[in-house]
């Protein structure tokens, strides 16, 4: 009896730690699968979906039939059986190859339509059922599917009448590792690297299938394994077999691994004394290597380079070209169908303004690259600043594949204590118009290749993920992993409907608590700039670990490194000056934005001081004086902040104890932290604009030389990410 009284218990207990409301640790990420508590949904979804029909023919189909009934176990509270002919309700899976039953539909060449990633899902009447089709031409396609139909299940969706169709607008869709051979990752938040270089190819942690499933929930296809500052030895037999291991566990779920390769490999690792992309011997190499390459992961994707950057090696070492050097790889991956990503981050200590060097340098090159290159283009023309106008490169290089590249994790927005749903950030860019074909050649236009009409496209982004139980360092910034995976799919999803499913599928579906998380993830971004760069600022962080505010900082042996260089406040005003009288940087976008930018009356205010340096009794719309302004937006921001945590306190009921005391604590960080950007930097511009803070604004709790000290000694510590280099 007493043993009996202990599983009684033990069962119980099981159960009671799978329901809602009960801790969790962030592990399962947005695929929690949570049983529907409302029960009339639940019955109307047991409706629809009351058999599994799906043959499973490959190891990606054999995914996808685990993945459905694990899903739909967990959601509609009851195991989904599993038959061999078509009845009513069923869910019938497959592919035509795979699915005579599908075959048999007539629906070969819709599918073939929707190309080998895409699928459909249609309510249908099947050899006299009604049934639930979920079809695609490749079996990719059907995993996509799959993941689909469970997220309409997750948000509360109905599916009686379900006629989908989706294929993905971007062809390569890629998380970019900053991870090194030694398991520490440049600007990372969320603890050391997931690949255990030391442990493959022999032990494979269950964290790899884990981080392929969560990808392919989100349709990326794609993962840099490697640092962008390259370590040539990753190239070595005794690595790639290596890679060789995770990228067996990747295929499944439709996912191919590249590599960052270094520039000097063949000096460094292949005994040559020259890098010369146009050297024969150095383009045999490289031929060679790939072939390796290629021997031990048949689908390698291709490589990602950083050259010519931050002291990177490069073909202008040689006095050769960027093209230069990518076609030289390119040549050696087409047989295989390998791509290259060339980064255009690339800036020197000499250049008149820095934000200018990458269009100058890329643009007179487009037409020269080979058809397998793509040009990996950042956000914008600076850093992943909290706010930049988009890359003047977008749209001024029709005849050459540009490739978006965002930053998922926050080296400048607070790495991962401060919330930042960057989702509102991507679509900012991504729907500013170019112009660079008239109206409505948006950012997104020249990315899906729609606008010059490429085929070869790409959304890149630099990862946030680590060995934290929660993967990201912080619940919240899942959901920036997210939506680059859903933006990736389809650059016109808007970032309020993304956080929605987020939220949804990560906390609940009741809407006392999806509304007012939704308003804190979409006015967090903005929040962000308020409290550390308002107004077009930019580049106020402490040096090198990128930690805190230091707008003082001109201490570093080249210009382009020093905070001063990008805000030149001075006693007249502040801002740099990038019109035709400066730098003239706005000359490098189409009309008509070279001339709204260029004009102080038009410029929109939040790049005002990106493109303009501005006096401080400058009057602006709101009435209040740009100093005035200025402060303004340093406080609001922080005032943002601190409604959230009464607001968070107040949604305690709806969500497991563990993630919400976590949230609730980075949320009082947060607000400690934002005080100390506002108070910092309008401190260090009050020397300047001799200006009194206005009345009603809180005083700082500190002096400027206070806040001076602070920054001093973090610099004698390390600090998460603490690297020079990005």
């Amino acid at each position: 009896m007493r043993r009996l009284i202990f599983w009684m218990l033990l069962l119980a207990g099981a159960g009671f730690w799978s329901r809602p409301g009960v801790a969790e640790d962030g592990y399962q990420l947005w695929l929690r699968y949570v049983r529907i508590g409302d029960e009339t949904l639940r019955q109307r979804y047991l409706e629809q979906l009351r058999a599994l029909h799906l043959e499973a023919t490959s190891p990606t189909l054999e995914i996808v039939q685990e993945e459905l009934r694990r899903g739909l176990q967990g959601l509609l509270g009851t195991s989904m059986p599993l038959v061999d002919r078509v009845e009513e309700g069923v869910l019938l899976v497959g592919t035509p190859a795979s699915c005579p039953t599908i075959a048999a539909l007539g629906l070969e060449a819709e599918l073939q339509a929707l190309g080998d990633e895409g699928f459909m899902i249609r309510t249908m009447t099947v050899e006299g059922h009604r049934a639930t089709v979920l079809a695609a031409a490749k079996d990719v396609g059907v995993l996509y599917g799959a993941f689909h139909l469970l997220r309409l299940l997750q948000t509360h969706r109905p599916i009686d009448s379900l006629n989908v169709r989706e294929a993905p607008r971007v062809r390569l869709r890629v998380l970019n590792h900053w991870d090194n051979l030694d398991r520490t990752v440049e600007r990372g938040y969320a603890g050391f690297s997931l690949w255990d270089w030391f442990k493959l190819p022999d032990y494979i942690d269950p964290r790899y299938r884990d981080y392929a499933r969560a990808n392919a929930s989100l349709g990326i296809n794609g993962t840099v394994l490697t640092n962008v500052n390259a370590d040539a030895r990753v190239l070595l037999p005794e690595f790639l077999e290596k890679v060789a291991a995770l990228a067996d566990i990747f295929r499944p779920y439709g996912i191919r691994v590249y590599l960052t390769a270094r520039f000097s490999a063949p000096i460094e690792i292949g005994g040559l004394d020259t890098a010369d992309p146009l050297d024969p011997d150095v383009r045999a190499w490289w031929r060679d290597k790939v072939a390796e390459i290629y021997r031990y992961i048949p689908d390698f994707g291709g490589f990602l380079v950083k050259a010519n950057s931050e002291g990177q090696p490069g073909p202008q070492d040689y006095g050769r070209t960027h093209a230069d050097g990518a076609n030289m790889l390119a040549e050696a991956l087409a047989p295989y169908g390998g791509v290259v990503m060339w980064r255009a981050f690339v800036y020197a200590p000499e250049a008149e303004d820095r934000v200018k060097q990458a269009y100058d340098e890329f643009v007179p090159l487009d037409g020269q690259f080979r058809e397998n290159v793509l040009i990996q283009v950042k956000n914008g023309p600076l850093d992943f600043q909290p706010r930049e106008p988009f890359h003047p490169l977008f749209g001024a290089m029709p005849r050459t594949p540009l490739m978006m590249e965002f930053q998922i994790t926050k080296e400048y927005l607070g790495f991962s204590t401060h919330l930042a749903y960057l989702g509102t950030l991507w679509e900012e860019v991504l729907q500013a118009d170019t112009y660079a074909r008239g109206e409505s050649s948006t950012v997104a236009r020249v990315i899906d290749g729609s606008l010059f009409g490429r085929e070869l496209t790409g959304m890149a982004g630099v990862a946030n993920i680590g060995t934290d139980r929660n993967w990201c360092g912080s619940i919240f910034d899942q959901a920036n992993w997210y939506a680059f995976g859903r933006l990736a799919w389809n650059p016109d999803l808007r970032a309020d409907s993304i956080a929605e499913e987020w939220i949804r599928m990560t906390f609940t579906n009741d809407p006392r608590f999806v509304a007012p998380v939704k308003q804190m993830m979409l006015e967090s971004r903005e929040a962000v700039v308020n409290y550390m760069t308002p107004l077009g600022l930019a580049h106020l962080m402490g040096p090198g670990h990128h930690y805190g505010p230091a707008p003082w900082f001109d201490q570093a042996p080249r210009p382009d490194w020093n905070n001063t260089y990008y805000h030149r406040a001075d006693t007249l005003g502040i801002g740099f000056d990038r019109t035709a009288t400066g730098s003239n940087a706005v000359a490098q976008y189409f009309s008509p934005l070279r001339e709204i930018f260029g004009s102080l009356e038009r410029c929109p205010e939040k790049y005002l001081l990106w493109f303009h340096h501005v006096p401080w009794d400058y009057r602006m719309r709101s009435g209040r004086t740009l100093w005035e302004e200025l402060v303004d937006h340093y406080y609001r921001g922080v005032e943002t902040v601190r409604r959230w945590q009464p607001l968070w306190e107040s949604l305690r009921a709806f969500v497991d104890p563990e993630r919400f005391e976590q949230i609730a604590t980075l949320l009082r960080i947060q607000e400690k932290e934002a005080v100390w950007w506002r108070d910092a930097c309008v401190l260090y511009f009050q020397t300047f604009s001799r200006r009194p803070i206005p009345a009603g604004y809180e005083q700082p709790a500190h002096t400027l030389d206070y806040y001076i000290e602070l920054q001093r000694k973090l610099q004698r510590f390390p600090m998460p990410g603490h690297w020079v280099g990005r």
